[in-house]
């Protein structure tokens, strides 16, 4: 039976039944808002991505979104403190279309990175994260600049093994372990740097979702079409999607590319 949006709506509605919840669908934009009654926070949430996964992996997509939400919910719920927890910040990268603002209203911590990304910074919790706002910075008397560099310190903390795979003579490093920082990992320089040194060809890198990093060593033109398809197909089954386009390393620079089939990308 072919999942819609109704569908999955109603399948959601079901398991996410509770006494102390708001759930609303936005036919508009396809998305079902689910919120705590009490505080009006909550979460977005795009069926259309849901059903994709659920297409993959049928009701284990289901079974880590409802556990998604309700950590969400739960932290929401909770005051969280940046005094005392330096070592657990991060950087986080998104994509430019995520929010600033906090549900609260408050505007989150972040930087300009590419075109097609932003560094937020989160505080890492366990099974989830909190995204740091102005008012946590406040709160623990911190600047941005002071949090910034916490969070890259932390963040080349991070262990950064990989897999390789070769393809039509291009080599592919993935960074997933699953920690919540896989794409972050394109902020520690030391990584992108090290690939280069080893490189044959280009090198390209891509963040299609929070849960990897894709470093390319693009030695042929069929290269970049592998590449294409491969940050598209990631984009589409991520949990928190960034950017489908890749981007080329070059003087130390991250620069947006359309790959074009079969052609060398255009910047």
């Amino acid at each position: 039976m072919k999942m819609t949006s109704l569908k999955m709506k109603r399948l959601l509605e079901e398991r996410l039944s509770d006494s102390n919840l708001n759930i609303q669908y936005n036919r508009d934009n396809d998305t079902l808002r689910v919120e705590l009654k009490s505080t009006k926070q909550g979460v977005n949430i795009k069926l259309p991505s849901v059903i994709v996964k659920y297409n993959t992996n049928g009701e284990q997509a289901i079974d880590e979104l409802v556990s998604h939400i309700s950590e969400s919910l739960r932290i929401m719920g909770e005051t969280q403190k940046l005094t005392g927890k330096e070592k657990y910040i991060f950087p986080v990268i998104r994509s430019t279309s995520f929010p600033t603002k906090a549900n609260s209203g408050t505007e989150l911590v972040y930087k300009e990175h590419t075109a097609e990304t932003r560094i937020f910074y989160a505080l890492d919790l366990g099974k989830s994260y909190r995204l740091v706002d102005q008012k946590m910075l406040e709160e623990a008397n911190f600047s941005q600049s002071q949090i910034e560099e916490i969070a890259t310190f932390n963040l080349r903390s991070l262990e950064n093994d990989y897999k390789v795979d070769t393809v039509a003579d291009n080599d592919f490093y993935f960074f997933a372990k699953q920690d919540g920082y896989d794409a972050s990992r394109i902020l520690n320089d030391s990584i992108l740097d090290d690939l280069k040194k080893k490189s044959k060809g280009d090198i390209a890198v891509a963040v299609p979702h929070q849960d990897v990093l894709i470093v390319a060593d693009i030695q042929n033109k069929t290269g970049y079409d592998i590449l294409a398809q491969m940050t598209m197909k990631f984009f589409t089954e991520g949990r928190i999607p960034i950017t489908s386009l890749p981007f080329i390393y070059e003087d130390d620079k991250l620069t947006p590319i359309f790959i074009l089939a079969k052609n060398k990308p255009e910047k």
